[in-house]
């Protein structure tokens, strides 16, 4: 007989349908502690159904530019629900990649700005 719960566990397979990402992706969430799974009898992993939901959250937040090692110090329920809002906790992290942003976009501008005056034939493109 089955476990009722064991019913409602995810393959690997099923986790990257249902959230979009690849099972690679996933596998190396896993591997880094972000996303907890367990071996079923065949030795596969299987996860909760609230992988979908952490999926999803680490997902979020490398696309607003964090990376995981950033996303593993983030308290828990920053993973646990599903569009949570920066907790307090991760404000200093918020405001580091901000300003990395930031400045990266700055460095583009005057980049950018060079190389229109090359393009113009102005000799205004100066090295930073």
């Amino acid at each position: 007989m089955t476990h009722p719960a064991a019913t409602t566990l995810l393959s690997i397979g099923d986790l990257a349908r249902a959230t979009g990402a690849s099972v690679r992706s996933i596998r190396h969430y896993d591997e880094q502690g972000l996303l907890p799974s367990h071996r079923a009898a065949n030795g596969y992993r299987v996860f909760a159904p609230d992988a979908v939901t952490r999926v999803r959250q680490i997902q979020r937040l490398i696309a607003a530019g964090f990376n995981l090692a950033e996303i593993r110090a983030f308290p828990n329920c920053m993973l646990a629900v599903e569009g949570a809002a920066m907790c307090p906790e991760t404000a200093p992290a918020q405001h580091r990649l901000l300003a990395a942003i930031e400045s990266e976009m700055a460095g583009l501008e005057r980049r950018r700005a060079r190389l229109r005056a090359l393009l113009a034939g102005g000799s205004s493109a100066q090295p930073d």
